[in-house]
């Protein structure tokens, strides 16, 4: 039977500062969940992410950093990728805009666009800066929001109400440099007729059963487009393919969605299949799934689709588009600037991924806004990770390690009681992988912990330690074969969260197949019969109610 093909992509993380919690809560690990669960049910799955390196924001970081361009993107490139990497996130490839095939990619976009009439030159009045002599782009701009009248607006967006417009719609223009008001005065620039796309956007949308955040946003959004322009008067950034122009970039917003398929050619590229991209971006039946967050809507369920719309090649539109809402701290946005937040690096010297995998995503931000807090953190791994699962799993395998002295257990008159257990696994483990198909990784994690619940109930109620005293070893290897297979269905619903976790279960087990070789339904129906455990490891420890109090002070 023919592999179904699944193009996964999580937003690009913009070279400019290091990745945080919001970041990785919203978009890289729902992201690598689901392509770790794609994966186990035999998906040809590719997960496809990289940096976004050009932009103003990074020209403006540089100088503040005493940096260049390529330095500061570079700085940050590899940081992300070894925070990435550390997270445990499965990414195929990690590519970035820099590589220079992503430059061809965009002309190429570019090209087939302006070529079927929907790019066009137009002059415009744009913000200058009488003191800095130069027309300044959208970040170096500030002002107020046209839309909720918040007063540090950006050029480009309202980091408040989340709307994006040029920066000549703002209110009370600025320099963020110098502070100094900005005027405007006519200059050319290249813009994308989003307007000549109404029709078909509409049409395309409508077909769509996205999450209501999604489609309520998108709406209105499309009958209000207007030509936008694709182009900055900048030095960083990839030039405009037109002879006779120069001192014009492509803007970021433009050509970063194109690092999609282009990061897609690197990795076929480095397979010695350079051709192979196509089968996944050129094939109707590839199902792309793309996760965003909510202040990436426009670009990734309009502005790209159109850009795409007037290609050439028949490229992916995108299915599912996975757009989750922001991720908080301790009830405020993470912000650097402000001291509020959380450093990635230095909290995984003092907590494993894991622990943070399992606790973004139980408070996922799938509907609304969710927040990390201490005090949460410590209950998700206390309570849940070590008081259910982790408890469950040590307590049983230690218990058959100590008593059970030939290999593996069988059940042999299953009751009614047992039947019942492990239809009750089977019914979890059906509607966790539904929660997985949907992307509801809170409901997983709920999910999880009830699996762990019963199988801790299922085994106190049952006590083994007092059936091998009454010497009934029957009733004694039911209950433990029963109890195994509650941690072998465990082990696998929790796989795409916690990947380290499952592969020291699996260890544990001594089963002689790899885990990373079976199939989702091969593990369902694997025979815990075939068992034999090594001395039991303890999966998490808990955390010191003092540590985190010390962690709490830094935030008063």
């Amino acid at each position: 039977m023919k592999k179904k093909k699944v193009l996964i992509t999580a937003a690009l993380p913009y070279a400019n500062g290091s990745i945080h919690f919001g970041h990785l809560a919203g978009a890289y690990l729902p992201a690598d969940c689901y392509a770790r669960y794609s994966r186990l049910i035999g998906n040809d799955t590719l997960y496809i992410c990289g940096s976004d390196e050009y932009g103003v924001a990074i020209s403006l970081s540089a100088e503040l950093a005493g940096r260049s361009p390529e330095e500061h993107a570079e700085h940050f490139h590899t940081l992300n990728k070894s925070l990435f990497e550390k997270m445990e996130i499965s990414f195929d490839h990690y590519s970035r805009t820099t590589w220079p095939r992503h430059s061809e990619a965009t002309y190429e976009y570019f090209h087939d666009l302006l070529e079927e009439g929907y790019i066009e030159e137009q002059e415009s009045e744009q913000l200058y800066s009488e003191k800095d002599d130069a027309f300044l782009a959208d970040r170096y701009v500030v002002g107020t929001c046209p839309k909720c009248r918040y007063e540090k607006a950006r050029g480009d967006e309202c980091p408040k109400c989340g709307s994006s417009f040029e920066a000549t719609d703002l209110l009370n223009p600025a320099s963020k440099i110098t502070g100094s008001p900005l005027a405007l005065k006519k200059t050319n620039h290249w813009y994308l007729r989003l307007d000549l796309f109404r029709e078909k956007l509409l049409q395309w949308i409508n077909e769509k059963k996205w999450k209501p955040n999604v489609m309520n946003f998108i709406g209105g959004y499309i009958d209000e487009l207007r030509p936008r322009a694709i182009t900055r008067d900048t030095k960083w950034g990839i030039p405009l393919p037109l002879e006779g122009v120069s001192g014009k970039v492509l803007y970021v917003w433009f050509e970063a969605p194109i690092g999609y398929i282009s990061a897609t050619k690197e990795w076929a590229e480095k397979k010695g299949l350079p051709d192979s991209w196509k089968d996944y971006w050129l094939d109707k039946e590839t199902k792309l799934v793309q996760f965003i967050g909510k202040d990436n809507i426009p670009f990734h369920a309009v502005i790209f689709p159109a850009m795409t719309m007037g290609q050439k090649k028949p490229y992916k539109l995108v299915d599912e588009l996975v757009a989750n809402e922001f991720y908080n701290l301790e009830g405020k946005k993470f912000s650097k600037s402000e001291g509020w937040y959380i450093d990635l690096e230095s909290f995984l010297e003092r907590y494993s991924p894991e622990e943070l995998r399992y606790t973004l995503a139980a408070n996922a931000p799938e509907t609304q806004d969710s927040e990390f807090t201490w005090d949460d953190f410590m209950m998700r791994v206390n309570a849940e990770l070590c008081g259910k699962f982790g408890n469950f799993i040590h307590r049983t395998c230690t218990f058959i390690y100590k008593n059970i002295e030939k290999k593996g257990v069988k059940p042999f008159t299953l009751s009614s009681e047992d039947q019942l257990f492990l239809e009750e696994l089977r019914r979890l483990t059906d509607e966790i992988q539904k929660g997985y198909e949907e992307c509801r990784l809170r409901h997983v994690t709920r999910l999880i912990m009830e699996m762990a619940q019963k199988g801790n109930g299922y085994f106190d109620h049952n006590a083994p330690w007092k059936s091998m005293k009454e010497g009934d070893i029957e009733k004694v290897e039911t209950c433990l074969y029963c109890s195994l297979e509650c941690i072998k269905l465990l082990s696998l619903v929790s796989a795409p969260i916690l990947p380290q976790a499952t592969k020291a279960i699996w260890k544990m087990l001594q089963i002689e197949e790899e885990l990373s070789n079976l199939s989702w339904s091969e593990i369902v129906s694997f025979s815990v019969e075939k068992c034999s455990l090594q001395k039991p490891e303890v999966l998490f420890k808990k955390l010191d109610e003092k540590d985190i109090e010390r962690e709490k002070e830094q935030f008063q």
